[in-house]
């Protein structure tokens, strides 16, 4: 691969995440975007594109009012909407203008604010809702809520845990709740967690339960907050300062994926074989496999999905995810970290800032620039999002030789 198809992250930031009733997306999404740039050690006017994610506001735009506040230099701007994995598309967006040659630099950002917003997917219905008349796209095909599943995120990721215990064995709600005490352990190193508390694996298991198995401490937080990034391609950075060429980080593989068809998804959602085929097409690209991984940042938007996503990232043998955690492979001090951030359920999901925060969390491990929670000597690291509907985003990530 020539230096010019070679895709550096140079500058990423990820504000705090958790609640700022004071601030709106655009100044969230501000702070995220001049950190980068400070970061990177560029300025708006080296930028020549711009990627915006954001899924929850009713305000369309956000990557031109951002502008507004940080620069309009008359670039291109996409703004990006793909469910949960809505920030990795974003930066997957600047990385093809990069790597296109179309530009030397790209900024992707990913903003929300979703504190108070209660579990996503999750609300009641109007009482008339179950008066079902045919209308629309469609036409006369039902909903299925409450008929053959669920559609809200706690019963959906509920039943794919569950369903994973089925076909392989070894699970338990006790299991599942020793993933998310793993994950609330891990977040008491990172100040910029919405939560940084420990649980004791009673106090989870004893908690309000919102989709047997996973009790509230189980589910992902949803909080406000913003990450973003700077990309650029490597005869760029070989102009750049040593200090610049020293903390970039090569992206190894940026892979977005869908559903293939397959008959039950068009009714019930599959988050596996996306992230597999996501996941085989990444190792691939990057030339690694799973045992070069030295940590690891996926989507536990609820302990039954970290679960699953071990064996769908190939962490371990297929039907084997029980026994991986079981292992402590997945503990900071274990074989293949896990969400050493705290994962996003204490971490923290503003939807759109999740897939550039999970890589914001790879790229300071492979700096050294972790602190107390720093994974010794990582090299190679992989984030990992998806959202239903369904987009999976994987990156591999590998740490600078200048």
């Amino acid at each position: 691969m020539s230096a010019s198809d070679e895709i550096w992250i140079l500058g990423i930031k990820m504000t705090k995440f958790g609640k700022h009733p004071d601030r709106d997306t655009v100044d969230l999404a501000a702070e995220a975007a001049t950190g980068a740039l400070a970061d990177a050690g560029v300025s708006m006017a080296d930028i020549g594109v711009l990627a915006a994610g954001n899924l929850m506001a009713a305000n369309a735009g956000i990557g031109q009012q951002l502008q507004k506040q940080i620069g309009q230099t008359g670039i291109p701007v996409y703004n990006v909407a793909n469910a949960c994995a809505t920030g990795a598309t974003a930066l997957r967006t600047a990385i093809m203008a990069v790597k296109a040659g179309e530009v030397d630099y790209g900024m992707a950002v990913g903003v929300e604010k979703l504190s108070g917003a209660g579990l996503l997917g999750a609300g009641g219905k109007k009482k008339d809702a179950e008066v079902w008349e045919p209308n629309g796209r469609y036409g006369a095909v039902a909903p299925i809520d409450g008929r053959i599943g669920t559609e809200s995120m706690p019963g959906v990721f509920a039943q794919i845990g569950t369903e994973y215990g089925h076909k392989y064995g070894g699970t338990s709600f006790e299991l599942f709740a020793k993933i998310s005490e793993k994950n609330h352990a891990h977040s008491t190193l990172n100040p910029l967690a919405a939560y940084q508390k420990r649980f004791t694996l009673e106090q989870i298991m004893n908690d309000v339960m919102i989709a047997y198995p996973n009790t509230r401490p189980m589910c992902s937080a949803n909080c406000d907050g913003a990450a973003a990034a700077i990309v650029c391609n490597g005869e760029t950075l070989k102009s750049l300062s040593l200090e610049q060429r020293r903390r970039a980080v090569k992206v190894s593989a940026s892979i977005l994926t869908t559903d293939p068809y397959e008959a039950g998804c068009q009714v019930l959602p599959n988050v596996n074989t996306l992230t597999r085929n996501a996941a085989a097409t990444a190792y691939e690209q990057a030339g690694i496999g799973p045992s070069d991984l030295d940590l690891v940042e996926l989507h536990d938007c609820f302990a039954t999905a970290e679960l699953v996503h071990y064996d769908n990232l190939m962490l371990c043998e297929e039907g084997g995810a029980a026994d991986f955690f079981n292992s402590g492979a997945t503990w900071r001090d274990g074989a293949t970290p896990v969400n050493v951030s705290g994962g996003l359920q204490s971490k923290g999901h503003p939807i759109a800032a999740t897939g550039i925060a999970n890589i914001w969390e790879i790229c300071h491990h492979l700096r050294g620039e972790a602190g107390d929670r720093q994974i010794e000597n990582a090299k190679v690291g992989l984030a990992h999002v998806i959202g239903l509907g369904s987009a999976c985003g994987v990156h591999i990530l590998e740490k600078s030789a200048a």
